[in-house]
């Protein structure tokens, strides 16, 4: 790994016409290097499309080595996908040497979270659970600290973030089961609280269930609902009860899953007989669902996009800003079927 890392930084060197310390300066930020420099070897860099071995290498000296993540408060019990996240930012941070410093925090006011962005105790931030507008995101610009979000907010110009397109991948679901001739749809969404907050997951599956429905031609209903299966269950009996043509249902809520199943369960529905299910989830909900579901997995490898985004960023500050926005595929189960006969 060192010798590779060190290749590319004489191959840089050679391009530019510079010294390999040069180039290191340059990188690391040890010394001061002209401006010209510094373009002459951003341009090699970008023409290699060079990414540092774990770019942590290039981190300055006398940093903490130590990444910060922002995850949602202790009150919001965290999803499997939330879970599966963080412990991807935690393995790929490992594997470079590096720290994870966890704040539970839902706004810049947290204690933790100043602490973090004003203390100087990390070298970046990632944050989790975006909102369209975040006032976090605001105050890390602020900041001048690196940063990467996971999710992102509605004017992301400047900054660096990986995200899942769940408007795309909610109307893929719903181009799925109006294939299958299903004429009256649901969305399952999450809770009333997080969409009125502007929190983007929640919004963009709105939006995109909306514009698919009406380009398909089929009715859709959507529905909030609590992150818990309590919630999912009651949220079931409704749509049952108040929407009784609905043949399909999309989700995007994996906790309230369980209290769903158990909602079909008691009403003796067959799925995908009686109903078809799919949605956005973390791929453990979809393969333990009865029948497995049909779904679009949650990629939790985002965590480590953000980690190898945030240490260009760290490496190389004056960069351009990057992002990386996942359309994952619907992965076939059992789940879905032809829409029922009309009684």
């Amino acid at each position: 790994m060192r010798e590779e890392c060190e290749m590319n930084i004489g191959e840089i060197a050679r391009r530019a016409g510079v010294s390999r310390s040069t180039v290191s300066y340059a990188l690391s930020g040890k010394r001061t290097i002209s401006e010209e420099t510094k373009r002459r070897i951003q341009a090699v860099i970008e023409e290699l499309d060079y990414r540092p071995n774990a770019a942590a290498r290039a981190l300055k000296e006398g940093r903490t080595r130590t990444l910060g993540l922002v995850i949602p408060p202790a009150s919001l019990r965290l999803t499997d996908t939330q879970l599966g996240i963080v412990a991807d930012v935690v393995e790929a941070a490992a594997r470079v040497d590096l720290d994870v410093l966890l704040s539970p925090c839902a706004s810049r006011h947290d204690r933790s979270f100043e602490r973090m962005v004003s203390g100087r105790r990390v070298d970046g931030v990632i944050a989790m659970e975006i909102r369209l507008e975040d006032e976090r995101v605001t105050r890390l610009r602020q900041t001048g600290l690196p940063f990467v979000t996971i999710g992102h907010t509605a004017d992301p110009q400047g900054t660096c973030w990986v995200d899942l397109d769940y408007a795309t991948v909610v109307a893929r679901c719903v181009d799925h089961l109006a294939d299958l001739g299903h004429r009256h749809l649901a969305l399952i969404n999450r809770s009333a609280e997080l969409v009125a907050s502007g929190y983007g997951p929640a919004r963009r599956a709105s939006a995109g269930f909306l514009d698919a429905t009406t380009r398909r031609g089929v009715s859709g209903v959507d529905l909030s609902c609590a992150d818990d299966p309590a919630a999912g269950r009651a949220c079931l009996e409704r749509l049952r009860a108040e929407h009784p043509d609905v043949t399909a249902i999309v989700t995007i809520n994996e906790t309230a899953l369980p209290g769903v199943q158990r909602a079909l369960d008691e009403e003796g529905v067959a799925v995908p007989r009686d109903l078809s299910l799919t949605g956005v989830v973390a791929r453990r909900w979809a393969e333990n669902f009865r029948p497995s579901l049909t779904a679009v997995d949650v990629p939790v490898e985002m965590g480590r996009h953000a980690v190898e985004l945030l240490l260009e960023r760290i490496a190389v500050p004056e960069a351009p800003s990057r992002h990386l926005l996942l359309t994952p595929p619907i992965s076939l189960r059992a789940s879905t079927g032809p829409a029922p006969a009309r009684r």
